[in-house]
């Protein structure tokens, strides 16, 4: 999985190139995430607003919206794609 993390004000905008075979795992760790249940090893998602998935073929696209007042930090955002990245991989 291949990603990168650009900051659009207060968004976080993240790409990901990820196959096919784990696209769907994938998939529902954001699924738990927008629901509050996020696996990853960080209290970022408290500062969300929102999150928003969009999938293309072979790329998953995230829209992070901090809640007002907060500012996300991107090196945790990384560690929980790179967290998120190993435990679909592993899964499998």
């Amino acid at each position: 999985m291949k990603f990168e993390v650009n900051n659009s004000g207060s968004d976080l905008i993240i790409n990901i190139e990820i196959p096919d075979k784990y696209k769907e795992k994938l998939l529902e760790e954001f699924s738990n995430c927008q629901q509050g249940k996020c696996s990853c090893p960080t209290e970022e998602y408290k500062k969300l607003e929102s999150l928003t998935v969009e999938t293309d073929e072979n790329k998953v696209s995230l829209t992070l919206k901090s809640r007002l007042g907060q500012s996300i930090d991107i090196s945790e955002i990384n560690k929980c794609l790179n967290y998120t990245s190993n435990k679909i991989e592993e899964d499998r």
